[in-house]
């Protein structure tokens, strides 16, 4: 069996997919060895830049699968360290729970929202218009 590499891999039924690869040769003909593959989608929303990974066989328990070289149209070794570990993350992470990674996420601060709960804040908003009420009197 040949050196792991990561791949973006298009396949002649038009998908593409993201997985780590291994060549094995077998009496010539070479069968690609796919870990865990799956489709990532590079979405823009609303000026935030998101992925969406999803497994490439939805409803299948192993991780090893198997295809032959006629039915890549072509296949390209990655280094992009950000794909890395994003699929990284994914792989490692609870799946059903992992649906989007937003690059550059900050976590939300007092500052930023969630300043207070909703039963704070009608009380606030109750006491402001209480007041507005008093100094139109």
């Amino acid at each position: 069996m040949g050196d792991e590499f990561y791949s973006i891999i298009k396949l002649t039924s038009g998908e593409e997919i993201f997985s780590l690869v291994s060549v094995d040769e077998n009496d010539g003909d070479p069968i690609i060895l796919l870990q865990s593959p799956v489709i990532i989608k590079h979405i823009h929303v609303n000026g935030n830049s998101l992925v969406k990974i999803k497994p490439w066989v939805e409803l299948s328990t192993d991780d090893i699968f198997v295809i032959r070289y006629d039915k890549i149209i072509t296949m390209t070794e990655t280094s992009d360290e950000k794909i890395i570990q994003i699929y990284n993350n994914y792989l490692n992470s609870d799946e059903e729970n992992y649906n989007f990674m937003e690059e550059g996420k900050v976590k939300v601060s007092d500052t930023q929202g969630y300043v207070s709960s909703v039963e704070e804040a009608r009380k606030t908003l109750e006491n402001i218009f209480k007041l507005e009420d008093t100094k139109e009197s």
